[in-house]
């Protein structure tokens, strides 16, 4: 007589990694997050630029909640798996509605309508399953409950929006994004429940690996079907140069510093950090990392004279905002989360932030490839300077043996 088939779930444990499954899920993302950077890159505005940080803010607290499912049971597992592809798909529709999720298109159906669904199909599936993992887990339920109330509000305001137009569909997309991040502070964290800080960490840092990619894809799909040439070859080396130095400044010491900053914290201390320094803070890494992506594209389409450019052009407006201003909150937002998991002040990621956002203005008068070598520049001596100063302290972090909680004291202080 066969078994039967195996539907429980799985907890996770503190030393648990990420599942195929969910990088399976980050895949969906990254497709949301190129059609973002394609939706802005249609209006490359200051309005284009705002509906692109809204699509943004909805579509990771899509993501955000299931890193938090994912922590409690294992997603390729029992009923878990199931409810995390049925997520999936309503996320790609999610994701392929973005391009009418403001303006619908002649014809077909209701883009705006299609994407407030999906939203709303996500966000239930999340909030059905974790009310069966929570089992008899009351204060997890109740707190649910409470979370139940945020995403009603939210998903309320982004059906009516989809009836709407012009300023008043952004005010209730602006209102829908802060009835969802700002109802679950006002719930407080207490009630959640984290299991593993390196299974969390690593499932961000993976997400923030997988936005630097995009920024890489940009680069390509700028230029795709024209015929290369010594600026587009140019140009392509000095996106992926800034896009490395972005990858270092998250992945050579401080996803390391944070995941044990995390694995140190216990209960509702170690929900407040993954709250604040993942939940939130994370999300100003990806939107500067899309902006980047966008302003990448530009400098790309102005070197390979798409659209009646020139080489000798300069850029100009949101998207060199978006390319410089990027990279800046990318920095303000790492600062930030140093400062909240190990209280250790960042100063020359702080200064090259105020110091990209001053250039600004002067880059606007010179060509496309010059702004985007002066940010390479920048970015490089940074790392180069960092890398110098602190070698010591960051090959000791980088090779040590010991757990967490028996790493020197000191190392933190030395890698400001």
């Amino acid at each position: 007589m066969s078994k039967p088939l195996r539907s429980r779930m799985e907890r996770v444990a503190e030393t648990s990694t990420a599942t195929s499954l969910e990088l399976f899920f980050d895949l969906v993302f990254v497709f949301a997050l190129t059609q973002v950077t394609a939706h802005m890159a249609l209006d490359p505005s200051w309005a284009g630029l705002g509906r692109g940080a809204l699509l943004l803010a909805v579509v990771w607290w899509c993501w955000v909640g299931y890193s938090w499912l994912s922590n409690l049971v294992k997603a390729d597992e029992g009923h878990a798996r199931t409810a995390m592809l049925a997520a999936m798909g309503a996320m790609f529709l999610l994701a392929l509605a973005i391009p009418e999720s403001f303006v619908d298109l002649p014809g077909g159906l209701s883009g705006p309508m299609v994407f407030a669904f999906c939203y709303l199909l996500v966000r239930l599936v999340h909030l059905v399953l974790f009310w069966i993992v929570a089992g008899g887990d009351a204060g997890l339920r109740a707190q649910l409950v409470r979370f139940a109330l945020t995403m009603a509000g939210g998903t309320a305001m982004l059906l009516v929006a989809a009836q709407t137009s012009g300023t008043a569909q952004v005010l209730l997309w602006v209102a829908a994004v802060a009835a969802d991040y700002g109802g679950t502070l006002i719930i407080g964290s207490r009630g959640w429940r984290l299991n593993s800080a390196k299974h969390f960490a690593e499932r961000h840092g993976l997400i923030v690996l997988i936005a630097l990619g995009e920024s890489i894809v940009a680069i390509g799909v700028g230029v795709t079907a024209l015929p290369i040439s010594w600026p587009i070859l140019g140009a392509a080396i000095l996106g992926l140069a800034v896009s490395a130095c972005l990858w270092w400044a998250y992945f050579d010491t401080h996803v390391l510093l944070i995941e044990r900053e995390l694995a140190r914290a216990t209960g509702i201390d170690r929900v407040r950090m993954a709250r604040t320094a993942f939940t939130f803070l994370h999300l100003p890494l990806i939107v500067g990392v899309v902006m980047l992506a966008l302003g990448l594209k530009k400098v790309l389409n102005y070197v390979a004279g798409v659209d009646g450019h020139t080489v000798s052009d300069p850029l100009y407006g949101a998207p060199l905002w978006a390319l410089t201003g990027g990279p800046a909150l990318y920095l303000f937002a790492y600062a930030a989360i140093a400062w909240r998991c190990g209280r250790v002040l960042k100063p020359y990621r702080i200064a090259v932030g105020v110091l990209l956002l001053a250039l600004t203005p002067l880059l606007a008068l010179v060509p496309a490839l010059a702004s985007l070598g002066v940010l390479t520049a920048v970015l490089v001596s940074l790392i180069g300077y960092e890398w110098i100063t602190f070698r010591d302290a960051r090959d000791e972090l980088r090779h040590s043996s010991h757990e967490p909680d028996e790493e020197p004291a000191d190392t933190d202080h030395r890698l400001r």
